[in-house]
This record gives structure tokens, C-alpha cells and sequence, in this order.
């Protein structure tokens, strides 16, 4: 396929939530071996939120950007849920979703880990362009619950949030002008978690695969939509690591200071830190109508993906 294969669909609105209790490093500090300096100069995180259920933030999420987008959710479509971490084995953790919001529509998981969010918009997209009128694309992990609290390498970095995205078909091209998706099955034993089991990770191996993963994805997408890393307003990343966000800006040419950065607060939430970082730097006036932007994300997989949109939402 082809950029110029799909139109007709943009982004309408976003909304976010995060759990009431906050985390902090000093907290940490007190239940294993670390510091809060030590966090920080590695992670760039202050701080982060733990709590709630996958289904209860994703709905919340959900549910503001459906009332931001101002449209009757009985004319949503299709739900998808891109979430790690699902309440459930069975059944899909959007069905539960899709009830609480009232909505009456097909409902999906998608596990793509940290790239699942920018997987779902592009889904979306591709749905929308079969027939379907207005899909809500949510990213959401309670990762807390996966976390070995006495493994300093994970504790402090993952954490739980939702972000949501209403997309709508729309006359004439639409926002997505260049995507790329990809999987990288050779790598999967770097990040993983067996059932009823906490999160195993290699840090070496996923800092220097992500930065790779998330420039390739990053340059297919520009290739695609033709433009190159000079044209983009704000980037969007996965807020995985701060230092793998400044080594694959400078990869690309794109610097630092053009990246929408929660991390700080919110630490890693895999497939919600996108929409979490988009939704930032919309409240703080970063992004205004017609700019372009980049958002790409890159996980456990090791998966990586990437969209170039045109911002016209709410």
C-alpha cells in the first residue's frame, strides 16, 4: 500500500488519565537500592503513577475524548484497545471497555506492546478506509502489576496510564500521510513476561535496539509521506527512556527540543505514552492545527512503528 491509498480520516480529539497515586524516587529509595539521582540520570523520570484497573483508565480515557470530539458514541464503530496488560486472559479486555463506555460496536485488543498505540491509529485508519465511520483507539496498561518491586533495573521504570484518540472518516485526503510498522521476533527474549509472571528485561539490548528500531521506523514513515525529518513540527515518542529519545533524535537530525517529553511524571506506560505525551503537548498549546508531527513508538517485540499525521483535531 501506498500513503495515497487511504484517506479520508483524521484525528478528532484525545483524552488522557492517570491513577491517583504517585510514586516518586524517593519513594523507591526507600524499598530497594537506589537513588533518586541514580533514577534520574539514567531515565530522565521523577516520578510516576500506579493504580486502577486496564479497563477502568482506558475507559476513562475514552470517555473524555469522546465528549471533547462532541459526538454521540452510538455512532463509534469500533473499539480498539491496545494494551501488555489486560485485566484478562478472557475476554478481551475492550469488551469490558466497550461496556462501560455503552457503545455498541466492534471491540478488540491489540498487543503490540509500547508501539501499540501508534499500530491501533494506523488500524484505524485502514478501517475506516474499508467503510467504517469513527473508531476509538485507546492505549492502556496497569504495567504495576507486572513490576518486581524488589528488581531496581524495572521498578523504576514502568508504570500505569491510559490515552485515548476518536478518529473520523472524513471528505477528501486525510491526516495519516506516511506509517511504518515492524517486528523484530529475534530480539523477544530482551523484554518479556510469562503468564503470572513479573517483567524480565535486558537493558543493555533494548537500548540499542529501540534507538535502531525507532529511526527506521521514523525515516520509512517520512519516506512514505515524503517529506524528510526537517519537515516535522513536534515528535510524539514512546517515553520509554530519555537517553533513547535524545540518541534517536540525533539520529534522525531532529532536535531534542522538538520532542513532547511526560516521562518525568509519568515514567514508561508503553501503549498509553503516546497518546499521554500527544495529549501534553496539545493542553500546552505545542500543537496547533495543520502541524505535522511524528509519533513512533518501539517495545518489547521488538516491535516499532510510526505514523506522520497532519494535526487537525479538537
Amino acid at each position: 500500500m501506498t500513503a495515497h491509498s487511504v484517506s479520508g480520516a483524521r484525528m478528532m480529539a484525545l483524552g488522557t488519565a492517570l491513577p491517583d497515586k504517585v510514586l516518586t524516587n524517593h519513594d523507591l529509595a526507600k524499598m530497594v537500592d537506589t537513588t533518586h539521582e541514580w533514577i534520574l540520570e539514567r531515565t530522565g523520570i521523577h516520578e510516576r503513577r500506579i493504580g486502577g484497573t486496564t479497563a477502568g483508565l482506558a475507559a476513562e480515557a475514552g470517555r473524555v475524548a469522546i465528549e471533547r470530539s462532541d459526538i454521540d458514541p452510538a455512532t463509534i464503530d469500533l473499539l480498539i484497545l491496545a494494551t501488555t496488560s489486560p485485566d484478562r486472559r478472557v475476554p478481551a479486555t475492550a469488551s469490558t471497555v466497550q461496556e462501560m463506555l455503552g457503545l455498541s460496536c466492534g471491540a478488540m485488543d491489540l498487543n503490540a506492546a509500547c508501539s501499540g498505540f501508534v499500530y491501533g491509529l494506523i488500524a484505524a485508519h485502514g478501517f475506516i478506509n474499508l467503510g467504517h465511520h469513527r473508531v476509538l483507539v485507546i492505549g492502556a496498561e496497569t504495567l504495576s502489576r507486572m513490576t518486581d518491586w524488589t528488581d531496581r533495573g524495572t521498578c523504576i521504570l514502568f508504570a500505569d496510564g491510559a490515552g485515548a484518540a476518536v478518529i473520523e472518516k472524513t471528505e477528501g485526503p486525510g491526516d495519516l500521510h506516511g506509517w511504518h510498522v515492524d517486528s523484530n521476533g529475534a530480539l523477544e527474549s530482551a523484554l518479556y513476561c510469562d503468564f503470572d509472571a513479573k517483567i524480565e528485561m535486558s537493558g543493555q539490548a533494548i537500548f540499542k535496539n529501540a534507538v535502531l528500531a525507532m529511526e527506521h521506523a521514523a525515516r520509512q514513515s517520512l519516506e512514505m509521506a515524503e517529506m524528510s525529518a526537517a519537515d516535522i513540527d513536534i515528535v510524539i515518542p514512546h517515553q520509554a527512556n530519555v537517553r533513547i529519545v535524545e540518541a534517536s533524535c540525533k539520529r534522525l537530525g531532529i532536535p531534542y527540543e522538538k520532542t513532547s517529553m511526560v516521562i518525568h511524571r509519568t515514567g514508561n506506560t508503553s501503549s498509553a505514552s503516546v497518546p499521554l505525551a500527544l495529549e501534553d503537548a496539545w493542553s500546552r498549546g505545542r500543537v496547533k492545527k495543520g502541524d505535522r508531527l511524528l509519533l513512533v513508538g518501539f517495545g518489547a517485540g521488538m516491535t516499532s512503528a510510526a505514523a506522520v499525521i497532519t494535526w487537525d483535531g479538537k
